[in-house]
């Protein structure tokens, strides 16, 4: 599989890794659009939302576990945003489930 974030996962791939455990790997947006913008993913390849389903769900319940303790080690204490892009029409660029953390200072309303 030519995959990015698979590649990332493997350590084939550089990254600015922020968390890690069984289940979820987590690292810094190259290209940020919050001044903190971390992405996180599941260990396993799942290609986007519309592919999740009973046998991988649990990957996803790992994700949202982890993704207050990252937001907290992040500072991220007075609020942040989670979006996941699912398909071409959404811009979603790697085909690799992937949920951005974004925060860090006031996030317009419309954004996202």
């Amino acid at each position: 599989m030519d995959c990015l974030f698979c590649k990332i996962i493997s350590g084939e791939i550089p990254s600015s890794k922020v968390y890690e455990d069984e289940w979820v790997y987590s690292f810094k947006d190259i290209n940020p659009q919050t001044p903190v913008h971390i992405l996180a993913i599941p260990k396993e390849h799942i290609c986007c939302i519309d592919e999740v389903n009973s046998s991988n769900s649990s990957y996803v319940a790992r994700i949202f576990e982890a993704i207050p303790k990252i937001a907290a080690e992040a500072g991220l204490t007075n609020g942040y945003r989670v979006i996941s892009n699912c398909g071409d029409d959404a811009c979603q660029t790697v085909k690799h489930l992937h949920f951005h953390i974004m925060g860090g200072r006031k996030l317009p309303e419309n954004m996202g």
